[in-house]
């Protein structure tokens, strides 16, 4: 309810502007009257109906332009006043503004005929000369700016379309990243859990029932993230717009899933994140136990987060093979998204073999 009303606070300032300005038109106009030579029956309508459309000039700007613009060529044919069409270029302004090219080309061309006539008719040579050039400038310069005014308008909804699309794009390549270490941490577990399950079968099943056990859950909780990720992209799913993302407090379910494929992982955490951060943290040391499982299983890993002061500190170190990484696929695509994180937040990544055998994935990350 307030963001409305504060969304409704400059429109209403805007039409209190516009009336604002019609009472003072009329007014002056209902003066005009007053002193000339017009009974008051004529007069006094007038000034009427050049001063009060244009409180409603936003909403019905041709309109208000054609009722003004007549009122002042009757004002200026009866010799109510000589007044060079103020009232006129302020409807203008809003018709420039407002409507296409073509129908605001056609308003100007119509005004200046229309009130160069009425001029002619009232006015004697000379001065109709005189009034017809200053009338001219004034409805022309209220109809430039009109149009300059849509022309910004325009560039800044092109730009802020252009920011939406540009958001859109980036929100699909996390949605993408997200997708990427989901999907390699469970299929990375459901390959060795279906590798191990097909070479015991035979001699030890109640091994292999509980390797399909394992690949049961495993893809139950993709199917879920996966649908949770997927979700942003439809409208329609509130749901999994809402539902939270992964981090800090979801580790030990990680750890608990990297056990059963082999690799026994030892956890700890200092201190809390927030939401955007914490995912962060947690995608590193997901596609980290990753790799371990890949290409090192069965092994012990160590993961470590401190959240100090001013940054978080992510550490991944395991005794398997420390060339698996390189091995496996010339630097490995999961060390490109982990580092593309880490980069985000203007944070430094280092990974790579230890000189005593092992692994290990180190990345610091600025809270602010």
């Amino acid at each position: 309810m307030t963001s409305r009303v504060l969304r409704m606070l400059p429109t209403a300032y805007l039409y209190g502007l516009d009336a604002a300005t019609a009472v003072v038109l009329v007014m002056v106009y209902l003066d005009f009257a007053r002193m000339s030579d017009v009974p008051p029956w004529l007069g006094y309508p007038l000034a009427m109906l050049v001063g009060a459309p244009l409180a409603l000039r936003r909403k019905r700007p041709l309109l208000t332009l054609g009722i003004v613009l007549m009122a002042q060529n009757v004002a200026t044919v009866t010799h109510i006043t000589l007044e060079p069409y103020s009232a006129t270029a302020f409807a203008m302004y809003m018709v420039a503004s407002a409507c296409s090219s073509r129908v605001a080309v056609g308003a100007l061309a119509a005004t200046l005929t229309s009130a160069w006539a009425a001029v002619l008719i009232g006015e004697e040579w000379p001065e109709s000369a005189g009034l017809s050039v200053f009338l001219a400038l004034v409805v022309c310069a209220a109809w430039a700016l009109g149009r300059t005014t849509r022309v910004r308008r325009s560039y800044e909804a092109r730009q802020a379309a252009e920011a939406a699309s540009r958001a859109v794009a980036e929100e699909r390549m996390r949605i993408a990243r997200e997708l990427h270490d989901v999907v390699a941490h469970s299929l990375s577990l459901i390959t060795v859990k279906a590798g191990v399950a097909a070479h015991v079968a035979p001699s030890r099943p109640e091994q292999a029932q509980e390797a399909l056990q394992v690949i049961e859950r495993t893809s139950r909780g993709t199917l879920v993230e996966m649908r949770r990720l997927l979700g942003v992209l439809r409208s329609e799913d509130a749901e999994a717009e809402l539902a939270p993302m992964p981090g800090l407090a979801d580790l030990p379910e990680l750890v608990t899933r990297a056990s059963l494929a082999g690799v026994t992982v030892s956890l700890s955490v200092s201190g809390t994140l927030p939401e955007g951060l914490g995912l962060t943290v947690y995608r590193i040391v997901q596609e980290s136990v990753t790799n371990v499982v890949k290409h090192a299983a069965p092994a012990a890993c160590e993961v470590s987060i401190v959240v100090g002061d001013d940054a978080v500190e992510v550490r991944v170190v395991d005794d398997g093979p420390g060339e698996r990484v390189l091995a496996g696929g010339g630097g490995g695509h999961g060390l490109i998204g982990m580092r593309e994180r880490v980069a985000v937040y203007d944070g430094t990544f280092s990974a790579g073999p230890l000189a005593g055998g092992g692994f290990a994935v180190r990345a610091e990350v600025p809270l602010s």
